[in-house]
């Protein structure tokens, strides 16, 4: 799944890997995580069909585990590819996993809801949705998180 979005987004959303929905319906973020994205993108001001959405890993692992180094390899070209012919202007990882693709020392827990650089390009990391799905106060620090996102893209 190679992700979806308008070919010269401003913003590009990156998530670890498609999961169950997502593979079965070929689209990235479509479960309840997604519904969450949507409403995160909502908060910044944004729509899903103004970003580009996609994930590190472009195939579901088996068994829904964590991919592996060998898998994240593989699919790497493909993602700097994506990167390179949308050129968003700012990147959103979605987690400490796809954080740590981008910038590799920075910890999700001090990282969230700022602007950083990594990997030469503009981040603005977020906890993934699928976190806040099992806490309501991450929930409120994703929401507080996503309007700071909006503030940043306004200036």
């Amino acid at each position: 799944m190679p992700g979806e979005g308008p070919e010269h987004a401003e913003v590009m959303v990156v998530g670890e890997a498609p999961g169950r929905f997502e593979d079965e319906q070929g689209r990235p973020f479509v479960g309840r995580a997604g519904q969450l994205l949507g409403e995160l993108l909502a908060e910044a001001g944004l729509t899903r069909e103004e970003v580009f959405i996609t994930n590190v890993v472009k195939a579901r692992p088996p068994g829904n585990r964590d991919p592996t180094k060998a898998e994240v390899a593989h699919w790497m070209p493909v993602l700097e590819q994506q990167l390179a012919l949308i050129a968003p202007r700012l990147v959103v990882p979605l987690g400490r996993h796809a954080l740590a693709h981008f910038a590799p020392a920075a910890r999700i827990g001090e990282a969230h809801g700022r602007a950083i650089a990594g990997g030469g390009r503009e981040l603005f990391p977020l906890y993934h949705p699928a976190a806040a799905l099992r806490s309501t106060k991450l929930r409120e620090t994703l929401l507080a998180d996503a309007r700071a996102l909006g503030a940043l893209l306004a200036r």
